[in-house]
């Protein structure tokens, strides 16, 4: 009798332990821009003044959506979205699934864009991101600033915005598993992260662009966050070593002269600025001062 019961207690012991590996809690961040949304073309799309902004809106909302869903049937048990394009006040909430939660509105914090993440999420996402400026064959590429960096690569490695933003969620440990935006920018990312799931939307061609219909990026979105997230182990933290060389290359002498003027940044080019520190953190406050 006493070893049936010691069989017993055993067996409710496994079923325990693969109900709790089998319901584990999975915590997503979704940093979503905007000029990468499929139909965007024009800066007038994404400028809360543009005659199309209201339509594109729902349309940045409902790719998150499809991202949200894709997690949510992968086992996601907590989703936070972050609103990263322009005024941060895109998105509109009452569309936005329920099965999330919502930052809006810039806090004045130097995380930015990835503003909320830390080391309790188990994976990043990126939806509606573009190509870093100067990149040919994209779609309204910049660089945090359309109108006034040229470049910013750490160690020598230049980088777009989901760049700079992996390496924030690599800080903590948190590997980018998916990203969808325009061709350009997901073939960078490739080549940039490494083994990371891309989708793109849209195919710049000169000032133009090549469009999926928004029903289809939504389908492949959902299937594409859904099938990064069931392999998971295969994705790692994006990481660089440090000590950390901040590189910052401007469009105007006056900009140059204005930033050169914080401690620790050195003017090492005619418009160019130079920060160096051991902590990735600090970078990223000192580029906040630096844009």
């Amino acid at each position: 009798m006493k070893r049936q019961l010691m069989i017993f207690l055993a067996l409710i012991c496994i079923a325990n332990s693969v109900f709790t590996q089998g319901h584990k809690k999975l915590k997503i961040f979704i940093s979503v821009d905007m000029e990468g949304i499929t139909g965007v073309v024009n800066w007038e799309d994404v400028r809360r003044n543009g005659k199309d902004y209201e339509y594109f809106r729902q349309i940045m909302t409902k790719e998150t959506n499809a991202a949200i869903e894709g997690a949510l049937e992968a086992g996601a048990t907590e989703i936070i979205v972050r609103d990263s394009h322009g005024s941060a006040r895109n998105i509109l909430p009452e569309m936005l699934h329920k099965n999330s939660k919502l930052i809006r509105d810039w806090s004045g914090g130097f995380m930015s864009m990835m503003e909320g993440i830390d080391r309790t999420f188990d994976a990043v996402i990126f939806i509606g991101y573009h190509a870093k400026a100067g990149t040919p064959n994209a779609i309204l590429e910049h660089t945090m600033s359309s109108a006034n960096i040229l470049d910013i690569s750490v160690n020598n490695v230049s980088l777009p915005e989901a760049g700079l933003n992996a390496l924030i969620a690599g800080y903590y440990d948190v590997p980018v598993v998916f990203v969808a935006g325009e061709k350009a920018l997901c073939d960078h990312v490739k080549r940039l992260l490494g083994n990371v799931e891309t989708f793109a939307v849209k195919e710049g061609l000169g000032n133009a662009a090549l469009s999926l219909h928004p029903e289809v990026s939504r389908e492949r979105i959902r299937e594409g966050v859904k099938n990064a997230l069931l392999n998971l182990e295969k994705f790692k933290p994006y990481k660089i070593t440090s000590p950390y060389t901040l590189v910052v290359k401007y469009k105007n002498e006056e900009l140059v002269h204005e930033k050169s003027l914080h401690p620790g940044v050195k003017r090492t080019g005619d418009w160019e600025l130079t920060y160096r520190s051991d902590d990735l953190l600090d970078i990223m406050k000192t580029f906040r001062l630096m844009h």
